[in-house]
Protein backbone atom coordinates (compact mmCIF):
# COMPACT_ATOMS: atom_id res chain seq x y z
CA UNK A 1 0.00 0.00 0.00
CA UNK A 2 1.16 3.40 -1.28
CA UNK A 3 2.32 5.92 1.75
CA UNK A 4 -0.10 8.76 1.83
CA UNK A 5 2.18 12.25 2.06
CA UNK A 6 1.40 14.53 5.41
CA UNK A 7 1.62 18.02 3.70
CA UNK A 8 2.26 20.56 6.19
CA UNK A 9 0.68 23.70 5.09
CA UNK A 10 2.56 27.54 6.29
CA UNK A 11 2.01 31.12 5.52
CA UNK A 12 4.81 33.26 3.22
CA UNK A 13 4.36 36.54 4.88
CA UNK A 14 6.27 38.38 2.02
CA UNK A 15 3.08 37.53 0.20
CA UNK A 16 -0.11 40.03 0.90
CA UNK A 17 -2.19 37.39 -0.36
CA UNK A 18 -1.20 34.65 2.03
CA UNK A 19 -3.36 33.98 4.99
CA UNK A 20 -6.96 33.57 5.74
CA UNK A 21 -8.96 36.29 3.34
CA UNK A 22 -12.60 34.90 5.17
CA UNK A 23 -14.60 32.34 7.18
CA UNK A 24 -17.70 31.01 5.52
CA UNK A 25 -20.17 29.28 6.97
CA UNK A 26 -20.82 25.43 5.54
CA UNK A 27 -22.26 22.27 5.89
CA UNK A 28 -19.35 20.53 3.84
CA UNK A 29 -16.04 21.33 3.06
CA UNK A 30 -14.27 22.22 -0.70
CA UNK A 31 -10.64 22.44 -1.71
CA UNK A 32 -8.64 23.63 -4.93
CA UNK A 33 -5.49 22.93 -4.79
CA UNK A 34 -3.86 25.71 -2.10
CA UNK A 35 -7.04 27.17 -1.93
CA UNK A 36 -7.88 26.42 1.91
CA UNK A 37 -11.97 26.07 2.73
CA UNK A 38 -12.06 23.67 6.55
CA UNK A 39 -14.95 22.77 7.73
CA UNK A 40 -14.36 21.15 11.35
CA UNK A 41 -15.95 17.60 10.80
CA UNK A 42 -16.57 16.61 14.77
CA UNK A 43 -16.94 20.49 15.93
CA UNK A 44 -20.11 21.73 15.16
CA UNK A 45 -21.31 25.38 16.19
CA UNK A 46 -22.80 26.60 19.30
CA UNK A 47 -25.07 28.99 19.64
CA UNK A 48 -23.41 31.37 22.63
CA UNK A 49 -26.61 34.01 22.29
CA UNK A 50 -29.64 33.10 20.80
CA UNK A 51 -31.24 36.42 21.13
CA UNK A 52 -27.67 38.22 20.02
CA UNK A 53 -27.30 35.11 17.30
CA UNK A 54 -23.89 35.00 18.07
CA UNK A 55 -22.08 31.67 17.24
CA UNK A 56 -18.83 30.14 18.21
CA UNK A 57 -16.50 27.65 16.71
CA UNK A 58 -12.58 26.66 16.14
CA UNK A 59 -11.27 28.41 12.81
CA UNK A 60 -8.07 26.41 12.87
CA UNK A 61 -7.11 23.30 15.16
CA UNK A 62 -3.43 22.96 15.28
CA UNK A 63 -1.79 19.63 14.23
CA UNK A 64 -4.82 17.89 12.92
CA UNK A 65 -4.28 16.22 10.24
CA UNK A 66 -6.99 16.38 6.90
CA UNK A 67 -7.45 14.13 4.20
CA UNK A 68 -7.48 15.56 0.81
CA UNK A 69 -7.60 14.73 -2.85
CA UNK A 70 -6.70 16.74 -5.87
CA UNK A 71 -7.47 14.35 -8.97
CA UNK A 72 -5.57 11.44 -8.30
CA UNK A 73 -3.09 12.19 -5.57
CA UNK A 74 -4.21 11.28 -1.44
CA UNK A 75 -2.93 13.49 1.09
CA UNK A 76 -3.05 15.04 4.38
CA UNK A 77 -2.76 18.38 5.75
CA UNK A 78 -1.67 20.27 8.51
CA UNK A 79 -1.16 23.50 10.58
CA UNK A 80 1.48 24.24 13.55
CA UNK A 81 0.70 26.04 16.19
CA UNK A 82 3.02 28.65 15.19
CA UNK A 83 1.11 28.63 11.27
CA UNK A 84 -2.44 28.78 13.29
CA UNK A 85 -1.62 31.89 15.68
CA UNK A 86 0.12 33.42 12.50
CA UNK A 87 -3.12 33.00 10.40
CA UNK A 88 -4.96 34.40 13.07
CA UNK A 89 -2.81 37.22 13.67
CA UNK A 90 -3.25 38.06 10.28
CA UNK A 91 -6.80 37.78 9.45
CA UNK A 92 -7.53 40.64 11.99
CA UNK A 93 -4.11 42.75 11.57
CA UNK A 94 -5.87 42.68 7.58
CA UNK A 95 -9.23 43.91 8.74
CA UNK A 96 -10.98 40.71 7.63
CA UNK A 97 -13.23 40.19 10.17
CA UNK A 98 -16.51 41.59 8.49
CA UNK A 99 -15.34 38.89 5.35
CA UNK A 100 -17.78 35.99 5.24
CA UNK A 101 -18.95 33.82 2.82
CA UNK A 102 -21.94 30.67 2.79
CA UNK A 103 -20.78 27.37 1.25
CA UNK A 104 -17.55 29.54 -0.16
CA UNK A 105 -19.48 31.20 -2.51
CA UNK A 106 -17.76 34.30 -3.98
CA UNK A 107 -20.38 37.07 -3.36
CA UNK A 108 -19.73 38.47 0.44
CA UNK A 109 -22.05 38.10 2.68
CA UNK A 110 -23.74 41.24 4.68
CA UNK A 111 -24.13 41.30 8.55
CA UNK A 112 -21.44 39.06 9.11
CA UNK A 113 -18.77 39.83 11.24
CA UNK A 114 -16.14 38.12 13.38
CA UNK A 115 -16.31 39.81 17.00
CA UNK A 116 -14.32 37.67 18.68
CA UNK A 117 -10.97 35.94 18.60
CA UNK A 118 -8.37 33.94 20.68
CA UNK A 119 -6.21 31.18 20.73
CA UNK A 120 -6.66 28.45 23.55
CA UNK A 121 -3.87 28.82 25.78
CA UNK A 122 -5.54 26.38 28.53
CA UNK A 123 -7.14 23.33 27.44
CA UNK A 124 -9.06 22.93 30.76
CA UNK A 125 -9.83 27.05 31.76
CA UNK A 126 -10.33 28.18 28.42
CA UNK A 127 -14.09 29.54 28.13
CA UNK A 128 -14.71 27.29 25.04
CA UNK A 129 -14.98 24.81 28.05
CA UNK A 130 -18.57 26.25 29.09
CA UNK A 131 -19.52 25.77 26.05
CA UNK A 132 -18.94 22.30 25.63
CA UNK A 133 -15.92 22.51 23.36
CA UNK A 134 -13.26 19.98 23.96
CA UNK A 135 -10.13 21.39 22.21
CA UNK A 136 -6.34 21.07 22.00
CA UNK A 137 -4.13 23.86 22.84
CA UNK A 138 -3.18 26.64 20.22
CA UNK A 139 -6.81 25.88 18.44
CA UNK A 140 -8.03 29.49 16.93
CA UNK A 141 -11.13 29.80 18.19
CA UNK A 142 -13.72 32.62 16.85
CA UNK A 143 -17.14 34.16 17.80
CA UNK A 144 -19.34 35.90 14.68
CA UNK A 145 -22.53 37.95 14.93
CA UNK A 146 -25.11 36.96 12.42
CA UNK A 147 -27.40 39.39 11.01
CA UNK A 148 -28.73 38.06 8.38
CA UNK A 149 -31.24 36.51 8.63
CA UNK A 150 -31.34 34.12 5.68
CA UNK A 151 -28.10 32.90 7.60
CA UNK A 152 -29.28 33.20 10.31
CA UNK A 153 -32.31 31.01 8.96
CA UNK A 154 -30.11 27.93 7.44
CA UNK A 155 -28.41 27.79 11.60
CA UNK A 156 -31.70 27.36 12.92
CA UNK A 157 -32.37 25.18 10.13
CA UNK A 158 -29.42 23.00 10.84
CA UNK A 159 -27.81 23.89 7.66
CA UNK A 160 -24.76 25.35 8.69
CA UNK A 161 -22.86 23.17 10.54
CA UNK A 162 -19.00 24.75 11.12
CA UNK A 163 -16.42 27.84 10.26
CA UNK A 164 -14.39 27.39 7.38
CA UNK A 165 -11.52 29.29 6.23
CA UNK A 166 -10.62 30.70 2.92
CA UNK A 167 -7.31 31.66 2.13
CA UNK A 168 -4.28 30.75 0.60
CA UNK A 169 -1.10 29.03 2.26
CA UNK A 170 2.12 27.82 0.97
CA UNK A 171 2.98 23.66 1.34
CA UNK A 172 6.67 23.29 3.14
CA UNK A 173 8.46 22.15 -0.02
CA UNK A 174 7.50 25.28 -1.81
CA UNK A 175 7.89 27.53 1.75
CA UNK A 176 11.33 25.76 2.15
CA UNK A 177 12.65 26.48 -1.44
CA UNK A 178 11.37 30.07 -1.54
CA UNK A 179 13.53 30.46 2.29
CA UNK A 180 16.53 29.59 0.79
CA UNK A 181 16.04 31.53 -2.60
CA UNK A 182 15.55 34.51 0.17
CA UNK A 183 18.65 33.58 2.05
CA UNK A 184 20.64 32.96 -1.52
CA UNK A 185 19.83 36.66 -2.88
CA UNK A 186 21.03 37.96 0.78
CA UNK A 187 24.57 36.38 0.42
CA UNK A 188 24.53 37.08 -2.89
CA UNK A 189 24.05 40.99 -2.13
CA UNK A 190 26.53 40.49 0.81
CA UNK A 191 28.76 39.21 -1.44
CA UNK A 192 28.30 42.13 -3.81
CA UNK A 193 28.63 44.69 -1.34
CA UNK A 194 32.10 43.28 -0.19
CA UNK A 195 33.30 43.32 -3.71
CA UNK A 196 32.38 47.07 -4.11
CA UNK A 197 34.55 47.48 -1.14
CA UNK A 198 37.67 45.55 -2.30
CA UNK A 199 40.31 47.30 -4.24
CA UNK A 200 40.24 45.61 -7.68
CA UNK A 201 37.22 42.78 -8.91
CA UNK A 202 37.28 40.95 -11.52
CA UNK A 203 34.91 40.30 -15.05
CA UNK A 204 37.06 38.41 -17.63
CA UNK A 205 36.43 34.99 -16.43
CA UNK A 206 35.60 33.20 -19.63
CA UNK A 207 32.79 33.09 -21.13
CA UNK A 208 31.81 29.09 -20.36
CA UNK A 209 32.25 29.28 -16.86
CA UNK A 210 29.08 31.68 -17.14
CA UNK A 211 27.68 29.34 -19.29
CA UNK A 212 28.45 26.25 -16.85
CA UNK A 213 26.74 28.59 -13.77
CA UNK A 214 23.61 28.78 -16.29
CA UNK A 215 23.60 25.14 -17.05
CA UNK A 216 23.81 24.29 -13.03
CA UNK A 217 21.32 26.51 -12.23
CA UNK A 218 18.55 25.97 -15.26
CA UNK A 219 19.12 22.05 -13.87
CA UNK A 220 18.19 23.57 -10.19
CA UNK A 221 15.26 25.09 -11.39
CA UNK A 222 13.73 22.11 -13.07
CA UNK A 223 15.13 19.73 -10.35
CA UNK A 224 15.84 21.27 -6.73
CA UNK A 225 18.67 21.37 -5.16
CA UNK A 226 18.20 18.36 -3.66
CA UNK A 227 21.22 18.36 -0.67
CA UNK A 228 23.45 19.62 -3.03
CA UNK A 229 25.49 22.63 -2.32
CA UNK A 230 25.72 25.48 0.08
CA UNK A 231 23.76 28.98 -0.25
CA UNK A 232 27.34 30.83 -0.70
CA UNK A 233 27.79 28.21 -4.08
CA UNK A 234 24.56 28.88 -4.92
CA UNK A 235 25.00 32.70 -4.48
CA UNK A 236 28.47 31.89 -7.14
CA UNK A 237 26.38 30.58 -9.64
CA UNK A 238 24.12 33.19 -10.16
CA UNK A 239 27.01 35.11 -9.80
CA UNK A 240 28.93 34.04 -12.55
CA UNK A 241 25.68 33.35 -14.65
CA UNK A 242 25.18 37.05 -14.37
CA UNK A 243 28.51 37.94 -15.26
CA UNK A 244 28.73 40.29 -11.75
CA UNK A 245 32.64 41.22 -11.18
CA UNK A 246 34.69 38.66 -8.19
CA UNK A 247 36.88 39.89 -5.85
CA UNK A 248 40.81 38.01 -5.01
CA UNK A 249 39.26 36.53 -2.39
CA UNK A 250 36.02 34.81 -4.69
CA UNK A 251 38.92 33.79 -7.40
CA UNK A 252 40.69 32.17 -4.27
CA UNK A 253 37.61 30.11 -3.58
CA UNK A 254 36.93 28.97 -7.35
CA UNK A 255 40.54 27.75 -7.48
CA UNK A 256 40.35 26.16 -4.15
CA UNK A 257 37.47 24.01 -6.02
CA UNK A 258 39.71 21.81 -7.65
CA UNK A 259 39.92 19.47 -4.82
CA UNK A 260 36.51 18.50 -6.29
CA UNK A 261 37.22 17.51 -9.45
CA UNK A 262 37.41 13.92 -9.12
CA UNK A 263 33.08 14.22 -8.78
CA UNK A 264 33.42 16.45 -11.95
CA UNK A 265 32.73 13.78 -14.30
CA UNK A 266 29.47 12.41 -13.45
CA UNK A 267 26.73 13.14 -14.66
CA UNK A 268 23.82 15.80 -13.78
CA UNK A 269 21.62 13.97 -11.20
CA UNK A 270 24.50 11.47 -10.05
CA UNK A 271 24.68 12.83 -6.57
CA UNK A 272 25.94 16.43 -6.47
CA UNK A 273 29.36 16.43 -7.80
CA UNK A 274 28.93 17.82 -10.88
CA UNK A 275 25.99 20.01 -10.42
CA UNK A 276 28.36 21.91 -8.06
CA UNK A 277 31.48 21.86 -10.37
CA UNK A 278 29.58 23.57 -12.92
CA UNK A 279 28.05 25.98 -10.35
CA UNK A 280 31.34 26.84 -9.45
CA UNK A 281 31.80 27.36 -13.20
CA UNK A 282 33.25 23.92 -14.21
CA UNK A 283 36.56 23.61 -15.94
CA UNK A 284 36.66 26.91 -17.41
CA UNK A 285 36.14 28.50 -14.21
CA UNK A 286 37.78 26.65 -12.00
CA UNK A 287 41.35 26.58 -14.34
CA UNK A 288 40.84 30.49 -15.00
CA UNK A 289 40.95 31.09 -11.11
CA UNK A 290 44.06 29.43 -10.86
CA UNK A 291 45.67 31.20 -13.23
CA UNK A 292 44.19 34.25 -12.76
CA UNK A 293 44.77 34.14 -8.81
CA UNK A 294 48.80 33.32 -9.61
CA UNK A 295 48.99 36.76 -11.90
CA UNK A 296 47.18 38.80 -8.84
CA UNK A 297 49.44 37.82 -6.45
CA UNK A 298 52.64 37.87 -9.02
CA UNK A 299 51.45 41.59 -9.53
CA UNK A 300 51.08 42.14 -5.96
Amino acid sequence: MAKVEIIELLIDETKEEMGINAVSVVESPAIEENFIALQKHEVELKEVDTEKRILMGAALIPNKQIYRKNKDKEFYIYFSEDTVRKASELFLMRSNQNNATYEHERKMLEGMSVVESWIIEDEKLDKSVKYGFNLPKGTWMISMKVNNDEVWKKVKEGEVKGFSIEGYFVDKYDMSSHEEQVLIEKIKQLILQNDKYTLESYTDYPKEASDNAKIALRYAEENGWGDCGTPVGKARANQLANGEPISEETIARMAGFERHRQNSQKELGDGCGRLMWLAWGGDAGIEWAQRKLEQIRNNK
